[in-house]
């Protein structure tokens, strides 16, 4: 280490005399070496504040980020389990597939997925998260109109709101159970009843489910009837959710060739793979058919991505 920083000073104050002493060839790549640590050095000094929350974000951001996502699913997971499975997905797993094409003697195809892989393995539990949430809060829109008949029965019969809910909580399934379940358990620990509603906005926003709780916190206010307005909103839901049907069914056929579009690719390629041998080695046995092939799946991906926003219609 001490040789190393001499060597280092003495290139500093006389890098004449040092290129003397070094083959010209190496103290060129060494100088060039030098120059490029010295401003990565600089780069990452001066951003650091940055660099740093970068780094928090995507290692400690993304397991919060992830609990906080389990929590609004009412599961329940220990915190260094999730590092745990963060590790595997974004080192072990790329290089247990890396080590595997490392066998059969592909090292450039294994080094490139096995990166690809890593990459995708670090990106993909947030929009995995974001999914399962956007799939519970829709299985809440299509459960809300049973809740909301249900709570104008009860209301018919003389109960309560909070008692009303409770018949949610026992005749319904989740999401909407817990959600409503959470509630009562808030309001018997001295919650009012309108902040628990709020929380429910915040865990579930729909328009259908802030017209409801608004509803509520208004007329429990300044007086009115309830079970009729529930009545209202059941149905505008209602009509919704037939509409949303009616669009899925004239969206089903532009799914259908967009999933066919994205496999041609790779429909075509297992074909000459199983035709001509020689296709396949030159793909995947070069480096530039391993471009290609690379090229291939990001422009088919990019594709997908576009078709798949413009059949999302939002109603």
């Amino acid at each position: 280490m001490n040789k190393l920083l001499g060597a280092l000073f003495f290139f500093l104050v006389a890098p004449n005399s040092y290129a003397q002493i070094v083959q010209p060839a190496n103290s060129e790549k060494i100088f060039v070496l030098l120059v490029i640590g010295i401003m990565l050095f600089l780069t990452a000094y001066l951003n650091s504040v940055k660099l740093f929350s970068w780094i928090e974000d995507q290692t400690f951001g993304t397991r919060n980020f992830i609990l906080q996502k389990c929590e609004l699913l009412f599961y329940e997971i220990d915190p260094d389990r999730v590092t745990y499975i963060l590790l595997f997905l974004t080192f072990g797993l790329s290089s247990l597939i890396m080590g595997v094409i490392f066998l059969f003697g592909k090292f450039t195809l294994g080094a490139i997925v096995g990166v690809l892989v890593g990459l995708i393995g670090w990106k993909a539990p947030r929009p995995f998260m974001n999914y399962l949430v956007s799939k519970r809060i829709t299985k809440y829109e299509d459960q809300m109109v049973d809740a909301l008949s249900l709570l104008s029965n009860g209301l018919k019969a003389g109960l309560s709101v909070p008692q009303a809910m409770g018949m949610v909580v026992d005749e319904l399934p989740a999401p909407v159970s817990q959600e409503f379940n959470l509630i009562l358990q808030q309001t018997k620990i001295g919650v009012p009843l309108d902040e628990a509603f709020e929380g429910l906005t915040k865990r579930m926003p729909t328009e259908d489910n802030d017209m409801f709780v608004t509803s509520v916190n208004i007329l429990r206010e300044t007086g009115g009837n309830l079970a009729e307005v529930f009545d209202t909103i059941a149905g505008v839901i209602r009509e919704r959710v037939r509409l949303k049907q009616k669009v899925a069914t004239y969206l089903a056929q532009g799914k259908a060739q967009a999933s066919l579009i994205c496999s041609m690719p790779f429909v075509m390629l297992s074909y000459f793979s199983a035709t001509d041998e020689g296709t396949q080695e030159v793909l995947f046995g070069t480096p530039a058919g391993i471009v290609v092939l690379v090229i291939a799946v990001t422009l088919d991906l990019v594709g997908a991505i576009i078709m798949w926003k413009l059949i999302q219609i939002k109603v």
